[in-house]
């Protein structure tokens, strides 16, 4: 019951939290609307897995996209680590969202960061989606076609939005080195429109993956020659796993090297 009235009463409100030291304490707003969690002191206030996932695996120079970038922590992280040589793209279908995550971006302390913000869904095709905001949490939004998880408490708005594929941003952007992908229940729809990404490209991608979808995503990774990987595992811990969990890392095979326990090392990256 108190959570529910705290959720109504921080319905687009939103602050300026800065990122732990590690990100150079790197300025954005957030908003309790997308999650409670914000409220939170200190580092408990973000996601400590996607900024982890940053940590390992962003490195100077990179092309990173962000698809579901919310209030655009992983995004903001990430582009404080790419620095000016790389470039972070924030997808975001939510307006209310992308125009917080444009906010971000214009602060003054940000100027030295690349970061677009585009406002539109990722699915399969090029056209217009139905989206619809969650009644409880941001977080939660999802496209009307996939129905989204039952966090979402039903849906308080639904709104058309531009919709592309993950193949057809490559119109707009460099090459990715690194792709995120959180979109409440369109993650197979995302990577089905991902040929050229994952045949040619062959970034490293994290993906959050429902249980509905996990066979499905599995499948897409496997036939596009990825392995597989628990990223919430610590990366001495880290084997080839026969199918997706929640938190799924996915690397090109011909980037690895397994070791006699099973574990891997990145031999390279792909870069373009």
């Amino acid at each position: 019951m108190i959570r529910k009235l705290v959720e109504r009463l921080s319905r687009e409100k939103y602050f300026i939290r800065n990122l732990p030291s590690e990100f150079s304490r790197t300025p954005l707003f957030v908003s309790p609307d997308a999650q409670l969690k914000y409220l939170k002191p200190g580092v408990e206030g973000f996601d400590k897995e996607l900024l982890n996932i940053v940590s390992e695996y962003i490195s100077k120079g990179d092309v990173v996209w962000d698809i579901g970038s919310n209030v655009g922590v992983f995004a903001f992280a990430a582009a404080s680590i790419a620095g000016r040589n790389g470039h972070v793209l924030a997808v975001e279908p939510d307006i209310w969202l992308a125009n917080l995550l444009q906010k971000s971006a214009r602060l003054q302390a940000n100027q030295n960061l690349s970061v677009d913000v585009l406002p539109a869904a990722i699915a399969d095709s090029c056209g217009i989606a139905n989206f619809l905001v969650a009644d409880r949490g941001r977080a939660s939004n999802a496209l009307a076609k996939t129905g989204g998880r039952c966090q979402m408490g039903g849906y308080r708005e639904k709104n058309l939005v531009p919709m592309f594929s993950l193949d057809d941003l490559l119109k707009i952007s460099a090459k990715p080195n690194f792709i995120k992908i959180d979109v409440e229940g369109a993650e197979v729809n995302v990577l089905q429109g991902a040929q050229e990404i994952l045949s040619d490209v062959r970034p490293v991608i994290y993906c959050e993956v429902g249980v509905p979808y996990r066979a499905e995503i599995t499948e897409i990774f496997r036939a596009a020659d990825y392995k597989i990987f628990d990223s919430s595992l610590p990366q001495a811990s880290r084997f080839d796993i026969e199918k997706c969990g929640f938190n799924t890392l996915a690397y090109p095979a011909e980037s690895l090297r397994f070791n006699d326990s099973g574990t891997f090392q990145v031999v390279c990256t792909t870069r373009s």
